[in-house]
């Protein structure tokens, strides 16, 4: 098994790699801050965070804050385990020689 074997296909699309790499580094994010970091559209990220909550990666929390729904995201210890064990295998592949 190759170390290109050891990358995640959860995380190739840049969307993706892009809300892990955000929950990495916050607690619990909201819908629209994060749909503003990325610069993506709402059916974007609906499909992206929707696909990666399916793979246990991120937890979503959908509550009212008044009558306005709001959508929060954060990492689930499984994803950020295996969002460390991908960058951990990019790191290698391109100190490979």
């Amino acid at each position: 098994m190759g170390i290109i074997d050891t990358l995640n296909k959860d995380f190739e699309s840049r969307v993706r790699l892009g809300i892990m790499s955000v929950l990495m580094v916050n607690d619990w994010i909201d819908f629209t801050e994060m749909k503003s970091l990325l610069d993506i559209t709402d059916g974007n990220l609906a499909s992206h965070s929707s696909a990666l909550e399916k793979s246990g990666y991120i937890e979503v929390k959908k509550e009212f804050v008044g009558k306005k729904p709001k959508t929060s995201y954060r990492v689930t210890n499984m994803g950020r385990n295996a969002f460390v064990s991908h960058i951990n295998s990019l790191d290698k592949l391109i100190k490979s020689k």
